[in-house]
């Protein structure tokens, strides 16, 4: 096969259909207009948006205007958690985030990465868990398919690679357990 035919093979054989490209073009319309500009209290207006585009959202949630969604319906968050201004979810596939969690600014969680040994990066997507009563402190990037245990908290600036133990500090790069926490 010619490397042109490779190409546009490439780009025909996309993992997204095209309801998903439809839905992602409409979001991001509402995104940046009544999402991005509504007051920061208006909580509630922005979770109706977000569940509006079938994301899960649990009681008294807080995300804030500047939170960026790639795809609100593979977001599930659970009740009383706080998402930041400047937080990234790149839900190429799930990220479900427990209740009683907080989502710092500037925080990254990313499910997509591409296959370096391809010739043209195929896409690999895995879900993203973060479990409840869970931390993830300013400007932190979590990789796809990871899983934060139940009470983790995670450094500023941390790159999480994989699972961490519960009810732990961790923190770096890559993210390491330093000490564990007391459950209350």
């Amino acid at each position: 096969m010619t490397l042109e035919k490779e190409i546009i093979n490439s780009r025909a054989n996309s993992p997204f259909s095209f309801k998903n490209k439809v839905g992602r073009v409409l979001w991001k319309m509402i995104e940046k207009t009544l999402f991005r500009w509504s007051p920061r209290p208006f909580f509630g207006w922005r979770r109706f948006l977000l569940r509006l585009f079938g994301a899960k959202i649990g009681k008294g949630v807080h995300i804030y205007p500047g939170v960026m969604c790639w795809a609100p319906w593979n977001i599930e968050v659970g009740s009383h958690t706080g998402i930041a201004d400047g937080v990234t979810l790149y839900s190429q596939d799930k990220i479900v985030i427990g209740s009683r969690c907080v989502i710092s600014q500037g925080a990254h969680l990313c499910t997509g990465t591409h296959d370096y040994k391809t010739p043209f990066y195929k896409l690999i997507t895995k879900p993203i868990v973060i479990k409840d009563y869970c931390w993830i402190a300013a400007e932190a990037f979590i990789h796809p398919g990871v899983i934060i245990n139940e009470g983790v908290v995670v450094g500023a600036r941390s790159v999480v690679l994989s699972a961490l133990p519960e009810w732990s500090v961790c923190a770096g790069n890559p993210c390491v357990l330093l000490k564990k926490r007391k459950q209350s």
